[in-house]
Order: C-alpha cells, then structure tokens, then sequence
C-alpha cells in the first residue's frame, strides 16, 4: 500500500512540475470552452473584438477558417490573455496545448 501511495505522489508531482513549468515558460494559452453556449462565446467575442484587435479573425485572414463561433472565441479570448492576463473561467480554459492551426499562428 505505501509503495501505490508512493508512486501515486510522484505521479501527481510529475504532472504538477510539467504543468507548472509550462505556466512559467509561456507556454499557456487561454482558450474557449469547447462545452461553452454559442451565444455566450458569441457575446464575449463581440465584447472582446471592441476592446482588442481582431484582424486575424476577419474574413480573408489567417484565423477565419473555420469559421466559426468557437474558434474565433479561442482566438480572442486569448489575446485578450496575452494583452490583459484574463481567462475567465465561465467561458475560457487554461491550455498547455498550442491551440495554433495550419496558418492560424496563437502567440
């Protein structure tokens, strides 16, 4: 039982060091929550496309395709993290992932 406990502790302080390490480095993006109600991300992309710039949202743009509700939210919801250091939780999470696809480059 000590020895599962044991290897139970590494595991988990294993997975904190990766998370954390990635945290400091930079390595986080603030993404849309993929289970968030379209209209709801739909109003925080609205918002959010007022206070920050939007450009590779646009049609013709890097980050249009696929248009859609929940990738242009990722979007702007993380530059809203690059630019004011917010990721609300009601809509957004935390990734360790590099949300960027094909052209679509996230900072």
């Amino acid at each position: 039982m000590a020895k599962l406990t044991f290897s139970l502790c590494s595991l988990g302080f294993f997975f904190c060091f990766i998370m954390c390490s990635s945290y400091v480095h930079g390595k986080t993006w603030c993404v849309a929550l993929p289970q968030a109600p379209e209209p709801k991300l739909q109003e925080v992309l609205d918002y959010l496309c007022g206070k920050i710039d939007c450009g590779e949202i646009q049609p013709g743009a890097s980050c249009f395709d696929p248009d859609t509700v929940l990738k242009h939210a990722s979007y702007a919801i993380d530059m809203n993290f690059r630019i004011n250091g917010e990721c609300d939780g009601s809509y957004a999470i935390f990734s360790a992932t590099d949300p960027s696809y094909g052209a679509c480059v996230y900072p």
